[in-house]
This record gives C-alpha cells, structure tokens and sequence, in this order.
C-alpha cells in the first residue's frame, strides 16, 4: 500500500494541543514490586537491588558507529514467564564480543508480548546485567512505538525509568489511510513524542511491520533537523535511501566527526552490512547479531580497514546465515541459539514451536555462519 492516501486531514491538530492533555507517565520506583501487574508472574524489578540505579542507569552514552543488538526475550519454558537469568546472561554475552549497543523491546524481543511492566523488566534487567559486568558505556535502545502519540510518549518515559538511552520508535500504521497528506501526521507524531520525550529517539522504517508504509528520505532528513531526533534504522532495506539520508545528515552536521555523528544512519540487517557502509552509512541494528556478534563485528572491520575482498567473502557467508534469520523470524532465531548456543528456548503463545524438521533445517542454515563465530 502507499506510505499516504491523499484525503481531507481531520479538522484540527492533535500536536498542538497535545500540551493541553493531562499526559502523566509511570512513576513507579524501579526498586519496588509494583510494575509488575497481578497477573503476571514474572519477576519483580524488587528482583534487583541497588544502591546507584539513578547514578549508573541514567549517565551519558552517545551514539557511535558499529554493531547493535536487537537482543531476544526469553521466557521459562512451562510458565512463559519472563526468564530475567537468560536474559542478563544473553546481554553479556554479546557485550563480551565486542557489540556497540544493544536494543530491546523490538520484533526478536517479542515486545508486541509483553505488558508494560514486563518491558521495564527486561529493559532493567539488561541495564543491570551489563553495568554489573563492567560494560556501563554499552547504550540501551528501546522499542517504544505504539499507535496514539500518547502510549508511544509513556512507553519512552518508562524506557527512561528502567536505564533506557534512546528510543527506537516505528510510525503509527492501523488508521493511515485517514493521515494527512504529504506525511504530515508523521511527521508531527515524531516531533511531538521526540519533544516530549525524556531520551532521543531512532526512528524505524520498517515497512513489514506497519502494513508496508515506507518513509521516505525526505521525510526522514526533514525529521533529523529535530534536535532530539538522533538516528534512523532502515529495515526497508533501500541503499539509496539509507546514502541520501547519509549525505545530507552529515552535511546537516556544524562540524561532522565519523567516529560521533550527530545522526546515526543504520542498516536494520545484517546482509547488507558493508553495502550500507558503502553508501555513507555507521553500522548495523541486526537481529542476526544474536547468534554471530562476532562474525558481524568482523564483517564492518574488515571493510573499514580495507580488506575488501576478505570482508565481502565473509559478508556473503552472513548474508547466506541473515537469509535463515529472516525466513525463521524471531522464531528461527531461537531455534539456532538453542540448537548452537544452547539456550533460546520458544517464543511466547500463540507463537508456535518448531517442528524438529524445521529445527533442523535452522541449523543447518545457520551452520556455516556459526562455525565461522567459533574461528573468531
């Protein structure tokens, strides 16, 4: 479908009378037990006790070029509870490798599965987990996307709370067709949550997940000039798009340094790692990463110090793995981090289990890639 329908915008502007609204965010204190709704058994955030949350959860940790994580949720196997064990141990893993940040709350965090309370666990649980193994630096993302300006607003407050660095935010999508022309009402939905927002946002252009609207480069230039908008994940997949964004950002830029740009242009897959490099773009936000943060980590070395026939060999044994990644899902994924790692367990209902055909298949798709990680 088109990003926009051409048809009569509704009589006035919710953005401006959006600092007219009664908007309260959550609250709650992470170290007490009331985040956790009564039918939940999922650890409390109580779970944790610290004597620095405020100190070590909320320092300054910029945006720089490299690999981020979209990392997994993982939940106890007969309960479907949230595991925070497997979750804490998963984070430091892949900070271990070497990974530039980590997201959660996106599509291989099954955030789509999980109560507000539930998101602020697992955000605080990693939050926790890497400062406690010595990898305070490492920056959180966190999905907060929903349809109304005003969840999307409370989802970033609550992203704050739990030790959350940005926001990773994709456009409302369910009433499109009733949007203003021209993506006005995008555009004024990014402004208004960006300005009211306790912490940056990334925007998310993923036109699988929001029923194949694609936001255009202009749209996103025209919404990086916003101070606190820092960033772009382009899932959608268009080099084109991601080098015009480049470009312009970083000639948007007063004084532009490489190693801190002030807007961070990421490729939203691993398979097409040094592609993006390429076209002017920092890195990747892969879900791949999960399974092979070395192997990914390696890829973008190898192009930026200019062994590029090394590193187009190794990216077409990622791009090969990344193709299981994206016909398995969140899904598939698991299955390989079961199948090789050990750990990973399923999805949460009505996710179905993989069948053993399809476990094997996985990993076997994910073999050469993973034999790959284990020579690094």
């Amino acid at each position: 479908m088109a990003p926009h329908l051409d048809v009569p915008s509704p009589a006035g502007s919710f953005a401006s009378n959006f600092d007219r609204m009664p908007f309260r965010a959550a609250t709650s204190d992470l170290r007490t037990g009331s985040l956790v709704p009564t039918e939940s058994h999922s650890p409390s955030i109580s779970t944790f006790e610290s004597d620095s949350v405020e100190e070590d959860f909320h320092m300054t940790r910029p945006l720089v070029p490299g690999v981020y994580v979209p990392t997994m949720c993982f939940f106890d196997q007969d309960t479907e509870d949230v595991d925070v064990d497997a979750i804490a141990r998963h984070a430091v893993r892949l900070a271990e490798a070497g990974v530039t940040g980590l997201a959660t709350q996106g599509s291989n965090g099954e955030a789509v599965h999980l109560t507000h309370a539930e998101r602020q666990l697992v955000t605080f649980t990693t939050r926790k987990a890497l400062n406690e193994a010595g990898y305070s630096h490492i920056p959180i993302i966190v999905g907060c996307g929903a349809q109304s300006t005003r969840e999307t607003i409370r989802y970033c407050c609550e992203a704050w709370e739990a030790g959350g660095d940005y926001a990773l935010v994709l456009p409302p999508s369910y009433y499109a067709p009733l949007f203003a022309p021209s993506s006005k009402t995008i555009e004024e939905y990014f402004t208004t949550v960006a300005s009211a927002s306790p912490i940056p946002l990334i925007i998310y252009n993923f036109p699988g997940a929001v029923n194949g609207m694609d936001l255009s480069s202009d749209l996103i230039i025209k919404l990086s000039q916003h101070p606190k908008i820092v960033g772009v994940k382009l899932t959608c997949g268009n080099t084109g798009k991601l080098n015009r964004v480049a470009a312009a950002t970083r000639e948007q830029s007063k004084d532009y340094n490489p190693n801190k740009p002030d807007f961070l242009v990421l490729a939203g897959s691993a398979d097409f790692s040094i592609q993006s490099l390429i076209a002017g773009g920092h890195g990747i936000l892969a879900g791949l990463a999960n399974i092979t943060p070395k192997a990914c980590i390696k890829t973008i070395e190898m192009y930026k110090a200019g062994r590029y026939p090394e590193a187009q060999k190794m990216q077409e044994v990622v791009s090969r793995g990344d193709w299981t990644a994206i016909q398995g899902g969140v899904v598939g994924v698991k299955a390989g981090l079961q199948a090789w790692m050990g750990y990973g367990g399923y999805g949460r209902s009505p996710l179905p289990k993989p069948t053993a055909e399809q476990t094997n298949s996985w990993k076997e798709g994910f073999r050469e890639l993973v034999l790959l990680e284990k020579s690094l």
